[in-house]
């Protein structure tokens, strides 16, 4: 029976630690991942674009997957992140998925080959096919250049009964709204950036894939919770001071902020980034700090 919020309320897109030679630091992702879990979150997702996920290979992937789960040990789910633009990677990224005890997969819409709705929807239904894992479907027109449909996604949602959710990032109102009005009843519509959260949810989002949660998961949780229990109010306030701290995450481009906020907010130690990837400039960094302090982020 698939309940909603399919994954918990909020989920952290988490970073990935390097170490200061480049090679993956698994066991502190890991002991990061616990963290989040104890602050705010209810489940996690590893290797997402703000997991630098495009720069990690295979093996890399095999070993940090197996890694977070054994240390998570079911207090929270695990989602991993297996998308591609070609449909035979994810298939072959699942069955790692399965392998190691994942508790669901996000794939990403295919990128740059920018297929129709029918290729979105084959690529999809092929996927869900080979899989006994619950599927969100992710929806970021600004990083693959084209959007998946509210039609298409409600096509899929009753097609495939193994995907469940939808993380949706176009940075719509109403098309949210499609998605409520034309998706079963129990598929969750999460919203895909932390500044839309609260507009989504009166659209019928349930729930939040975040990036500021890898430093303040609690303020969003606090958010949703007030939302859900009609203390919007509340929520409108929580969401005030939200919504500077959120913009501050991607005044240069995702994940490179958060991940130095990580440094900065949390006791843990990130690392460095991987190119294409790099350290803010001094004038970018003045300006995000400057932001951290304004939204009361940095103390």
């Amino acid at each position: 029976m698939n309940t909603k919020p399919y994954f918990g309320r909020l989920i952290t897109a988490m970073v990935t630690f390097f170490n200061e030679d480049g090679s993956l630091n698994a066991d502190g992702t890991a002991d990061f991942a616990a963290w989040l879990l104890d602050h705010g979150s209810d489940a996690i997702l590893v290797s997402g674009t703000s997991g630098e996920a495009p720069t990690m290979t295979y093996e890399e992937k095999e070993e940090l997957f197996t890694k977070v789960i054994a240390k998570v040990n079911h207090k929270g789910k695990v989602i991993v992140g297996t998308g591609s633009n070609n449909t035979a990677d994810v298939l072959k990224m699942n069955e790692l998925a399965e392998k190691v005890g994942a508790d669901g997969v996000l794939i990403v819409s295919p990128y740059y080959n920018k297929p129709s709705q029918e290729g979105i929807y084959r690529h999809y239904k092929t996927i869900a096919e080979h899989t006994r894992l619950p599927i969100v479907i992710y929806n970021v027109p600004g990083r693959t250049g084209s959007n998946v449909l509210p039609a298409t996604v409600a096509r899929l949602a009753h097609d495939c009964k193994n995907i469940v959710a939808v993380k949706e990032a176009s940075g719509s109102v109403n098309q949210v709204a499609d998605l409520y009005r034309l998706c079963p009843d129990d598929f969750s519509i999460y919203s895909g950036d932390d500044g839309e959260i609260l507009p989504f949810m009166s659209a019928g989002a349930v729930g939040l894939i975040s990036v500021l949660s890898n430093v303040n998961g609690q303020l969003l949780q606090d958010l949703m919770q007030s939302y859900e229990k009609g203390d919007v109010q509340k929520a409108r306030d929580l969401n005030k001071v939200m919504i500077p701290q959120a913009r501050s995450m991607f005044l240069v481009s995702n994940p490179i902020p958060v991940k130095e906020a990580v440094g900065k907010m949390t006791p843990f130690n990130p690392g460095p980034y991987r190119l294409p990837l790099c350290p803010m400039t001094d004038e970018e960094r003045a300006r995000v700090t400057k932001a951290w302090k304004d939204s009361g982020l940095l103390k």
